[in-house]
């Protein structure tokens, strides 16, 4: 081996070590701002101090003369109920298992049983703190869908943020295309951003609950992704496959 072909060699792996400790930084900032974020809402909702700001922004999403009748045409009604289901256990679950047997077929079994570990482990978390706090679903408003737990946080928007955003960051360890990465991230962001807005809007969760969602389905997502980055230099899960597109 040349000379030059060492110093490259050092240098990739000096640059890789560099990217993943940077990386694992950021998820340390995103894991502590959502945990941060949970338990300020939390503690503002159990005081009562949300109580304004959540009837405020659940009637913007209803007509003025009626509050029974959310704003837009009838057929956005049917619309939102249609995306909320992206949030339901039967919907999350297809995609779990869907997404495991792709990853199965490329030979990524660890990173299957750790990624379905992640998806059960944030279903735990969901119900637990859904019997902890056990905050009535909202009466301002007729709910134009079926309920059946407690309100806080809603389960809908955290585990469609656990779900898509784990499965989002583990597709991104075994696709080569970093343009495929950025598409995979933005569409699962974007997918646990209309099943908590659909949530409001059918009028089953105060805002608050959905932001509660979000900020500890965030952080346990990312958790995931930091574990999963530091079993995989540790030879437990898988390498990802080294990205070959530039773009």
């Amino acid at each position: 081996m040349s000379l030059i072909t060492s110093v490259q060699h050092l240098s990739r792996g000096a640059f890789e070590r560099a990217r993943h400790e940077v990386g694992l930084v950021v998820a340390l900032f995103v894991i502590a701002s959502g945990l941060l974020g949970f338990g300020y809402i939390a503690e503002e909702v159990v005081e009562g101090d949300t109580t304004a700001f959540d009837r405020h922004v659940l009637v913007l999403f209803r007509h003025a003369s009626d509050l029974s009748i959310p704003i837009g045409p009838a057929w956005l009604q049917e619309m939102a109920r249609d995306v909320t289901s992206l949030g339901s256990y039967a919907v999350l679950g297809l995609m779990v298992l869907l997404v495991l047997g792709y990853i199965v077929m490329l030979g990524k079994r660890g990173a299957a049983v750790f990624m379905l570990t992640s998806v059960l482990g944030g279903q735990v978390l969901s119900t637990v703190l859904k019997v902890l706090f056990e905050r009535p679903r909202p009466d301002l408003v007729p709910h134009a869908t079926r309920v059946f737990t407690a309100s806080f946080p809603s389960a809908h928007a955290m585990l469609s943020a656990v779900t898509y955003l784990t499965l989002g960051a583990l597709l991104t360890r075994v696709v080569p295309s970093h343009t495929v990465k950025v598409y995979v991230m933005s569409t699962a962001a974007f997918l646990t951003l209309i099943v908590g807005v659909s949530r409001v809007y059918l009028g089953v969760h105060w805002p608050t609950d959905v932001l509660a969602g979000w900020c500890v389905g965030s952080a346990w997502a990312v958790l995931c992704w930091a574990v999963a980055l530091k079993l995989q230099r540790a030879g437990a899960v898988e390498k990802p496959i080294e990205t070959s597109d530039p773009s």
